[in-house]
């Protein structure tokens, strides 16, 4: 073997790794949506979860990868460990795919169909129309274009590898080598390492298929290193752990039992029964269907006999990473920076917890308007430290958004992380707006002030469209609805509409005499927040409606459904107007 061998093989190395990064991102970003939804479905039933994890594997061509997933939901305390052994046991599986896949390469004959049935034939041509998806389609297309190149590519460097090595048939210490392998001990650690150096299974299968072509890799040797591959991958989940809750610790070490676990009983039982049976197969040549075939027996029975025993793997895991007494309560991460790993995924928990922040704001504005008609210590507290929580939601959330706007998005993708960083600060800026009605409902109580019964139906009316346009908006937000979104503008013109009127019957309540300048003070606080409050829900829909639209110009959009250009805004804004009426009532007589 020369010196240009080493090199092809290396390069072949690359190509390889590369094609099957690429292939395994390009899945995982068109099939965002998807996966999302599949992510969504935790369960607490460890073959549901099962099914989980070998779905989403299947789908993202790594095991490493979707059990970081689980540990980083297992610290944001979206996951509960039990939950996560499932998903861990059927990542195992899903794994598995790739090797098939690249089995298909070993495939000979001269009928048709098997030929076709070989990627060799194929994956040129898929390269080269996924060369033109890539650089003439848009969004989804590219993505199915950057699949293509990447299986392509991840195909040729595989038959680089086998041709570089081919030459190692004729070196006796190569054979010798694997000789050494065919020690339980030597092949298990050899897999494990080479594994960990590569931080994925799928991909250290991948280079031992291509070294079987050297006829080198017998049964003997390829079964222990197999099972070292599967252990190596472990170390993805345990790096990623690093720092975090205990229990996405454990998460790690359930990863690493399992795999563990799974070898000595499957090596303890292939070496037990050859003993016994001397197995025909253990000195002869393996092929790469026979390393896909060792690699899936190893995953599915490994899970068969253990899926059973998953509250021992749990137990097993919290001996490792025990809790001691003078443990304080678990914090959870709001958004674990594990999942930025696969940004689909961390782009629809950014979504969700965005949600989470929208509905805080709900419900805080909900109690500070409350609490401006009859106050409530504990209520006056709980509105505080609801503004603290905003607060932190919107720190963390807006330094994870600018983390994922670094990463290559969808199109879809990008376009809600847009719609985050536009509007968070509106439901902060609304949480703030909570606080002022706080502290005008204070201001009553201790002065004492008393509300006529007329000006109490005013605010009645209003606060009832306030709290219409606030549940609408983020409804709204939550379901990413901008066919609501497009009803938010016309109510909230009511609302300043509104707002107008209850200044104008209080001043004419005023000159009557049958209100008070004090009162007056007051109002004007609680109309100016509540105005506010109003134009911070337009601002939310204006950028939902925009950012779907890649439109960023609000003030273009305003202006033109308010010119009356727009049919179903006077239409809406009409329908809400008759909806929020004051009594009937001579402004003369306050």
């Amino acid at each position: 073997m020369s010196i240009f061998n080493v090199f092809s093989l290396m390069g072949g190395i690359a190509m390889f790794l590369y094609g099957m990064d690429m292939m395994g991102k390009a899945l995982e970003q068109t099939a965002g949506n998807k996966l999302q939804g599949i992510l969504s479905k935790m369960t607490s039933s460890p073959i549901k979860g099962l099914l989980l994890g070998l779905v989403v594997t299947a789908v993202i061509q790594s095991s490493g990868a979707t059990t970081v997933m689980a540990v980083g939901f297992v610290n944001s305390g979206l996951m509960q460990l039990h939950q996560a052994i499932g998903v861990i046991m059927g990542a195992n599986i899903g794994t598995t795919v790739t090797g098939w896949l690249l089995s298909l390469s070993g495939l000979e004959g001269d009928n048709f169909v098997t030929q076709m049935l070989n990627p060799n034939a194929w994956s040129p041509i898929l390269g080269f129309i996924g060369i033109w998806m890539y650089m003439l389609g848009k969004d989804r297309k590219r993505g199915v274009g950057k699949i293509m190149m990447g299986f392509a590519i991840l195909m040729a460097g595989m038959n680089t590898m086998s041709t570089s090595m081919s030459p190692l048939a004729g070196e006796e210490w190569f054979m010798d080598m694997f000789l050494a392998f065919s020690n339980p001990l030597f092949g298990v650690v050899a897999g494990a390492v080479l594994t960990a150096i590569l931080q994925s299974s799928s991909a250290a299968v991948g280079i031992l298929q291509a070294l079987s072509s050297t006829g080198a890799v017998t049964y003997s040797a390829a079964v222990p290193i197999i099972m070292g591959q599967n252990i190596g991958t472990t170390v993805t989940a345990l790096i990623s752990s690093a720092g975090a809750n205990k229990n996405a610790k454990r998460t790690a070490f359930v990863h690493l039992y399992f795999n563990v676990i799974g070898a000595v009983i499957f090596l303890c039982g292939f070496y037990g029964l050859h003993a016994l049976l001397q197995f025909p197969f253990f000195n002869d040549q393996i092929n790469t269907f026979g390393i896909a075939i060792v690699h899936t027996v190893f995953n599915v029975v490994t899970t068969a006999i253990l899926l059973p025993f998953n509250r021992v793997l749990e137990r097993l895991a919290i001996m490792t990473v025990p809790d001691s007494k003078s443990d304080t309560p678990e914090q959870h991460s709001l958004l674990d920076e594990r999942l930025l790993s696969t940004p689909s995924v961390a782009v629809n928990r950014a979504m969700l917890t965005g949600g989470d922040m929208a509905e805080i704001c709900r419900v805080s504005l909900l109690q500070a308007m409350s609490i401006t008609h009859k106050w409530d210590d504990a209520l006056a507290e709980e509105i505080l430290h609801k503004e603290d929580a905003v607060d932190h939601y919107e720190d963390v959330l807006g330094t994870y958004l600018v983390k994922l706007g670094n990463k290559h998005l969808s199109r879809e993708d990008n376009r809600t992380v847009n719609k985050l960083l536009q509007t968070i600060g509106d439901f902060e800026r609304i949480s703030d707006h909570a606080v002022n009605l706080l502290e005008a409902a204070k201001e009553i109580k201790e002065k004492d002030i008393r509300f006529s019964k007329e000006a109490l139906s005013d605010l009645s009316v209003l606060e009832s469209a306030l709290q219409d346009i606030v549940n609408r908006t983020v409804d709204a937000y939550q379901q990413n609805d901008l066919y609501a979104a497009g009803k938010i503008e016309p109510l909230e013109e009511v609302v300043d509409g509104l707002v107008r009127e209850v200044k104008t019957r209080h001043i004419a309540r005023l000159q009557a005499g049958t209100c008070t300048i004090e009162y007056g003070f007051v109002l004007d606080d609680l109309l100016t927040d509540y105005e506010r409050i109003a134009d911070h829900c337009s601002n939310i829909a204006v950028a939902m409606i925009e950012v779907a639209e890649d439109k960023f110009d609000t003030h273009e959009y305003l202006n033109n459904i308010k010119n009356g250009s727009s049919v179903k805004f006077e239409e809406r804004y009409e329908k809400y107007r008759d909806r929020y009426t004051f009594p009937s009532e001579a402004a003369s007589n306050g």
